[in-house]
């Protein structure tokens, strides 16, 4: 029987950087030696699925393709990760008879609101991203996935200034809302916190213990 291989969701609105977070932490991840499967959901397009696929596996080498994997959900985004997570635990039953050296399975929602959760029968840990162009507000207007994600991402921090958007009060309200469960401020472009953001699932998901193929190697 193969192993549960950890699952990581990650969710937020559209835009908010989701793909582009999965694809400034799986090279990090990789240069530790973790190997690493990506599952997208959108409502209809593959479109995330295709830019990470090439990004990461074409252009950078640094996962085979099959395991980018593009799930057209057909309905409301967070039902497929959710309500009913059946098709992404059909997927990740595949995965896991297939490819038990994995150390790790990111699924990424499609673009949803301040709503999004994941079951925890799909995930084990829940990283929120919200954008910071959406004003410095979007924090104390709670919502299931500010207030019980594992980490909290603020993210496009450059753009602050641009939309009047205080990077203080976010991150007052982050620690009154969330009750100082932690959150790492973003800016993906620059790679700014994305060590932090690494450094989170390192400790937080994997428990510091090293990748299954330098285990194997001992």
């Amino acid at each position: 029987m193969s192993s549960r291989i950890p699952r990581i969701g990650i969710g937020g609105p559209v835009g908010c950087g989701k793909s582009m977070l999965i694809e400034k932490v799986v090279p990090l991840l990789a240069k530790k030696n973790y190997r690493v499967c990506i599952i997208s959901n959108d409502v209809i397009s593959k479109e995330d699925a295709d830019r990470m696929r090439k990004n990461l596996s074409t252009d950078q080498g640094l996962l085979p393709e099959n395991l980018v994997i593009g799930l057209a959900t057909g309905g409301c985004p967070h039902t497929a990760v959710r309500e009913d997570p059946s098709i992404n635990l059909s997927v990740i039953e595949e995965i896991e008879s297939k490819h038990d050296d994995l150390d790790l399975i990111i699924i990424e929602s499609g673009g949803d609101n301040i709503t999004t959760t994941f079951s925890p029968a799909l995930a084990d840990y829940f990283i929120y991203i919200v954008d910071v162009s959406g004003g410095d507000k979007y924090p104390r207007k709670r919502g299931l996935g500010i207030e019980t994600s594992d980490l909290l991402v603020i993210n496009k921090i450059d753009l602050a200034s641009m939309v009047d958007a205080n990077l203080d009060v976010m991150e007052r309200d982050a620690k009154i809302v969330r009750k100082n469960k932690p959150h790492v401020l973003v800016n993906c472009k620059t790679n700014q916190g994305i060590d932090q953001v690494t450094e989170h699932i390192i400790h937080d998901v994997f428990f510091d213990q090293p990748p299954k193929t330098v285990t194997a190697s001992v």
